[in-house]
C-alpha cells in the first residue's frame, strides 16, 4: 500500500477536516486548518516481509525528534541512597542497535526459513503502543500519558525518572537518560535520576495532521497508519495472502503496534538479539488484567493526578521567572 494512501486513511481515522480541502495526486495538504477529534484510535501495520533494512526510518525518527532529546547537565548528582544508577547516553547517540534516550527506534535482524530458503529479516522496533498501556496507567507522578489517538507518550517535563514505566512493560521499551529533568530542581539526591524516553510516534506530526517520520522516510512502504479496525483488517488479509502471522493484535490486550511475518513469532523469537534496549517477540499476557495492577492503577490515578498537576504548576512558574 503506498503512503499516498496511509496517508488519506490516517486522516479520515484520526481527524475531521474544518472547512473544504482540495486532494491532488500528491495527497491532502496538511496545510489546510484541522481540527481535532476523538475517533477510533490509531494503529500501525509493520510488513516485516517488506523491510530491507535500510535504516532509513531510524534516521528520520533521529532528524525529526531530535529537539525531543535530553541535553544533561553534568556533574550529575549524587543519588542516596545509591539504589539508582547513573545512565548516561550523552556520549554514545550514535548507537542505533538498540533502544536508548537517543535512538527510539532501531532495526533488529533474524535469520528465517522462508518458502523453503534461508533469508535475513529486518524489523523495525519501537513502542508497541498498548491499547490500555500499564506505563500509563501505574506511572506514579502522572508524566505518562495516552492520547485520544491511542499513542502513549512520555512528558519530559514531568518525569522523574523512576523508570516504573520500564518495569511494568512488557519489552522493557522505555529508556532513562541521568542528568535532565524536573528531578534536577526537586529532589536531585533522591527522586529518579533522570527522564524516561520512548517512542511517542511523533504526535507532534500527528496533531497537524502528517505521518509520523518513520512511515515518511521509508523508501519500500514498510508502514502503514491509519484506524485500528482496518489496519487490522490489511493485517488478517496481508497474513492470509503470504501465509503469515499476527503480532500485536492480542499481546498485552491489543496494541496499535502490528507486525506481519512470513515465519512464526516464536521461530523470530528464537534468532533476534533480545537483552536490554532490545525487544522480543514473546506472548504477552495482559497485564492491566491483573488484579493487583488494576488496583495499583486505582490507587495511583488520584496521586498521579495531583502530581501531574503540580508538576504542571511549577513548571509554569519557573517559565514565568
Amino acid at each position: 500500500m503506498s503512503k499516498k494512501i496511509s496517508r488519506r486513511a490516517f486522516l479520515k481515522g484520526s481527524i475531521t477536516i474544518a472547512g473544504s480541502v482540495a486532494a491532488s495526486a500528491t495527497g491532502v495538504s496538511t496545510a489546510t486548518a484541522l481540527t481535532r477529534e476523538k475517533k477510533e484510535p490509531l494503529a500501525t501495520l509493520i510488513d516485516i516481509s517488506k523491510c530491507i533494512g535500510c535504516e532509513e526510518c531510524v534516521y528520520a525518527c533521529q532528524e525529526s525528534n531530535a529537539d525531543k532529546y535530553p541535553n544533561p547537565e553534568k556533574p550529575y548528582p549524587e543519588m542516596f541512597p545509591k539504589r539508582v544508577p547513573i545512565e548516561d547516553w550523552s556520549q554514545k547517540r550514535d548507537v542505533t542497535d538498540r533502544l536508548t534516550p537517543y535512538n527510539w527506534l532501531y532495526i533488529q535482524h533474524a535469520t528465517a526459513k522462508v518458502d523453503g530458503e534461508e533469508r535475513e529479516l529486518t524489523i523495525p522496533r519501537r513502542c508497541m503502543h498498548c491499547d490500555n498501556p500499564p506505563c500509563v496507567k501505574l506511572c506514579p507522578w502522572g508524566a505518562a500519558k495516552q492520547e485520544d489517538n491511542g499513542l502513549s507518550r512520555i512528558d519530559s517535563d514531568l518525569c522523574l525518572g523512576g523508570s516504573k514505566c520500564k518495569t511494568v512493560c512488557p519489552w522493557d521499551i522505555p529508556q532513562r537518560q541521568t542528568g535532565t529533568g524536573l528531578y534536577l530542581k526537586l529532589l536531585p539526591a533522591l527522586a529518579g535520576n533522570g527522564v524516561m524516553y520512548k517512542c511517542d510516534r511523533c504526535y507532534n506530526l500527528l496533531e497537524k495532521g502528517e505521518v509520523p517520520a518513520c512511515i515518511e522516510a521509508c523508501p519500500e512502504d514498510v508502514q502503514t497508519i491509519g484506524p485500528r479496525s482496518e489496519i487490522l483488517e490489511q493485517a488478517h488479509a496481508l497474513a492470509k495472502e503470504m501465509n503469515g502471522y499476527i503480532y500485536g493484535e492480542h499481546e498485552n490486550g491489543g496494541t496499535s503496534t502490528i507486525y506481519v511475518s512470513p515465519v512464526p513469532f516464536d521461530e523470530l523469537n528464537n534468532n533476534i538479539e533480545k537483552g536490554d534496549g532490545q525487544a522480543h517477540f514473546e506472548k504477552v499476557e495482559n497485564k492491566m488484567a491483573s488484579g493487583n495492577n488494576i488496583a495499583k492503577a486505582m490507587l495511583i490515578a488520584p496521586l498521579a493526578g495531583i502530581a501531574a498537576a503540580a508538576g504542571k504548576f511549577y513548571k509554569a512558574a519557573k517559565e514565568d521567572e
